[in-house]
């Protein structure tokens, strides 16, 4: 990877779910705490998986990975950081004011706008904080699909301005009046992340149409708010051994199209590729296999065989969206890991439901 020649202070991991924004991250704080430096990795992934792709339990005060002289990881948990984050605010004034007006502090402090901001100041602490990790010579933070990044990544210049607008009362961020140390934190994260020298963005796509579609949206909007220094890495590239394969020809030629018609604002990037992965990236000894490109495989199609026999239910999508259909009013959940295809699968069931 490019950027591991000179890497900035923080880098980040975006793109759509299910791209290998966990398996690129972890590989690379890896593959800096093998050199000898001090490297934070953290999750900001309320679905994060970081505890089963490191094999070791995580909390959000960071734990040591053994087999990783120089590791730590964690997971911010946006509940776990919104109860911290509500006695923080709520605690100093339990004794010295009225029932009534500690009650009415935790009523503004219960909603979902408390969860985000608390979340978002664990974040802010290690960019923008007094103690900002400094510690570590590295943290890489493995985010949220893309949608929930871009918020996180706009809140600075969002939160900063709110609270240079308001003089008083009490917001989902506490008591107006005593936020003048978030003011300056935020501020300080708002500075780090515009940084180039300190901060870099790795856009994490597959080679694909929908996943470079929505990288080139990410980009964009990162670039609009003054975050510009990006590095695009595409993710399981195929190219077959075999043509006459029809599955890895097919496979083969769809990645070449998209990589053809690569969004323009993406096309501009320093670019990284990474082939595709033969093995499921789990454990240190993989991560490790797959940033050295010895994961990889371009037969993997070809060569790829299974013996488990799979009981199928429904044959086809049309025999489950009938059985749907037949038992009336009711609601269809699609649940799964990021990049399964949740979404195409919940579009094509509904459609047939209309018809």
């Amino acid at each position: 990877m490019e950027f591991l020649k000179q890497p900035t202070r923080n880098l980040f991991f975006t793109g759509k779910g299910g791209v290998g924004k966990t398996t690129t991250a972890t590989s690379t704080a890896i593959a800096l705490a093998d050199r000898g430096l001090k490297v934070l990795l953290v999750s900001t992934d309320p679905a994060s998986n970081l505890d089963e792709v490191l094999g070791t339990p995580l909390s959000r005060e960071g734990t040591e990975i053994p087999s990783v002289p120089g590791l730590i990881a964690m997971n911010i948990d946006p509940v776990e950081a919104a109860a911290a984050y509500r006695e923080r605010v709520v605690g100093p004034y339990r004794e010295s004011l009225p029932a009534e007006a500690i009650t009415s502090i935790e009523e503004q402090l219960s909603g979902a706008c408390t969860v985000e901001i608390a979340a978002f100041d664990e974040f802010a602490k290690l960019l923008g904080g007094p103690d900002d990790g400094g510690r570590f010579d590295h943290i890489v933070f493995d985010t949220a699909p893309t949608g929930h990044t871009l918020r996180l990544l706009e809140l600075p210049a969002a939160w900063s301005d709110f609270i240079a607008e308001s003089v008083g009362g009490t917001s989902c961020l506490g008591p107006l009046s005593g936020l003048g140390a978030q003011k300056e934190m935020y501020a300080n994260t708002r500075a780090a992340l515009a940084d180039k020298t300190l901060t870099t963005i790795v856009v994490v796509s597959r080679p694909d149409e929908s996943s470079l579609a929505e990288a080139a949206r990410a980009s964009g909007e990162l670039a609009e708010i003054g975050i510009t220094n990006q590095v695009l890495l595409l993710n399981g590239i195929f190219i077959a051994q075999d043509m006459s394969d029809p599955l890895a020809a097919a496979l083969t030629d769809r990645c070449r199209v998209a990589l053809d018609s690569i969004p323009a604002v993406l096309a501009g990037l320093p670019r990284t590729e990474m082939p595709l992965a033969q093995e499921a990236m789990l454990g240190i000894d993989s991560l490790r296999r797959f940033l050295g490109g010895e994961s990889s495989t371009a037969a993997l199609v070809s060569t790829a065989s299974s013996t488990v026999s799979v009981e199928t239910r429904y044959p086809s999508l049309d025999d489950l969206t009938t059985e749907i259909a037949a038992t009336g009013k009711g609601v269809v959940m699609t649940l799964g890991k990021g990049g399964v295809g949740k979404t195409s699968l919940a579009a094509a069931i509904a459609l047939r439901l209309v018809r």
